[in-house]
């Protein structure tokens, strides 16, 4: 819009300085011709007085050399002859041919201009003392027509160039006092997807712009205020939980003793505390921590490790085989420990709700230059079909499926601008593939997020070691 508003200014601007600047160089260059001919006429007229007195040649030639005309050799006078026979008298050079100055003479006009070599001629009839007409030339030169026309016209051009250069000035100037707010505006939307809920527009600048702002402050206030609800509602549906919960927790008490009866009370345990943790992190939440680097995120090692040692015992009990690699060194990644033990479990849960008792899985972390990949690979039998397991809450209404877990799981990824990809696995099953970028605020995140909608993308190169542990 800034650069429009100039280029409008600029074309409106030119046509004004056209429009103006042109008639009235035509004006000046006519009015110096008009001021070299009344110059010329001037001069003429001063030789009047001594042609209407005396016609003696040299009284004639003592006042015609007299005059400035005459200095700049411009001046010329012809008397025609007094007696059929006689000779006529020729003061200073003519240039004009003789039936030319009988055909004026013969007139008797007030004036006659002629073009001749390098210039132009007046010529001016004059009464003498005898009843003849005499013929008074003057010579006009071209450059006394054209004197300060050039002059007048880089006067003109430097006036046109500096009014559409001040007009250029000031379109820029209110383009960005135009430009700026809508700038804040679009900033403001673009950190308000981002996560930034605490971001506002100054209401400043054109009434319509002032308008957009007031509204976008609105709606930013609005979705505050909806996800502050939703955040409540989500803690009011988990503290209903308590309630058989502390029913379940009591049941699991009187189990007695036994390896049973211990991992029965452990999973309440576990279920008691993660319902806690819900309802804390719901209602403690803050829209506008959202930031993610240094400082921010978790040991992807750690969590695998121990979220492995909890699924160990029930895989133990079913008589699976597991295989953890690549946790052996500490993995930063830019995922909250909350999040990731909900992934890691949403994927092995899968695993063990899934496949059948007796089914080997495998856990391996490998740490590329610029991102992470877990994978979980199963011996079972596999996903018919990866693309519509990946969508929102697919479920083949078995086994309690609600869909969702791999979402979850989904949405860590994206966080980091990675991603979640099905394939099949070394064990003969299922492998998942998850992607955590380690720089989600890079140039190229939005690329990945892109990407990971239909286009291709490079991936980074895992280590030998651990692709041969598959």
């Amino acid at each position: 819009m800034r650069w429009a508003l100039v280029k409008v200014c600029l074309a409106v601007t030119a046509m004004v300085v056209v429009a103006f600047a042109v008639p009235l160089g035509l004006v000046i260059k006519e009015m110096a011709r008009d001021r070299a001919f009344t110059n010329a006429e001037r001069h003429a007229a001063t030789v009047g007085p001594a042609l209407s007195i005396t016609d003696d040649r040299s009284k004639l030639e003592l006042a015609i050399t007299s005059t400035q005309a005459w200095e700049d050799r411009r001046l010329a006078v012809h008397i025609p002859a007094d007696v059929p026979d006689g000779e006529p008298i020729d003061i200073g050079t003519l240039r004009v041919a003789p039936e030319e100055l009988a055909a004026v003479q013969d007139d008797h006009a007030q004036g006659v201009t002629m073009e001749v070599d390098d210039g132009w001629v007046l010529v001016q009839p004059t009464g003498i003392s005898t009843g003849q007409i005499a013929l008074v030339e003057v010579f006009i030169p071209d450059d006394e027509v054209s004197r300060g026309v050039t002059t007048a016209w880089l006067v003109l051009a430097g006036v046109g160039v500096a009014l559409i250069v001040g007009s250029v000035a000031v379109a820029d100037r209110l383009g960005v006092r135009m430009v700026q707010p809508a700038q804040r505006l679009a900033g403001a939307a673009h950190e308000l997807g981002e996560g930034s809920l605490g971001v506002r527009v100054p209401e400043e600048g054109p009434a319509e712009l002032r308008s957009a702002a007031t509204a976008f402050n609105a709606m930013a206030d609005q979705v505050v205020q909806l996800l502050a609800n939703e955040r409540e509602l989500a803690a009011d549906l988990s503290h209903r939980l308590r309630t058989p919960l502390t029913v379940l927790r009591l049941n699991a008490a009187s189990l007695g003793e036994g390896p049973a009866a211990d991992q029965t009370r452990a999973a309440v345990e576990q279920l008691e505390r993660e319902v806690d943790t819900i309802i804390r992190t719901a209602r403690e939440a803050k829209p506008q921590t959202t930031a993610v680097g240094p400082g921010a995120g978790c040991d992807a090692s750690e969590v695998v490790r121990e979220r492995m040692e909890f699924w160990s015992a029930l895989a133990e009990d079913e008589g699976r085989k597991v295989r953890l690699a690549g946790v052996e060194r500490p993995v930063r990644i830019p995922v909250g420990r909350p999040e990731l033990v909900a992934a890691l479990d949403a994927l092995l849960g899968n695993v063990f709700r899934h496949t059948a008792e007796g089914t080997a899985f495998s856990v391996d972390v490998h740490n590329g230059d610029d991102a992470v990949i877990i994978l979980v690979s199963d011996a079972g039998p596999g996903i018919a079909d990866p693309e519509a397991a990946m969508a929102r809450g697919h479920s083949n209404g078995r086994d309690g499926s609600t869909g969702l877990g791999l979402d979850i799981v989904r949405r860590v990824a994206e966080s980091t601008g990675g991603d979640v990809r099905i394939g099949s696995s070394v064990l003969g099953g299922t492998e998942v593939r998850v992607w955590l970028g380690l720089d989600p605020r890079g140039a190229d995140a939005a690329e990945r997020r892109r990407g990971h909608r239909g286009g291709e993308r490079r991936r980074p190169r895992v280590p030998a070691r651990s692709r041969g542990a598959l």
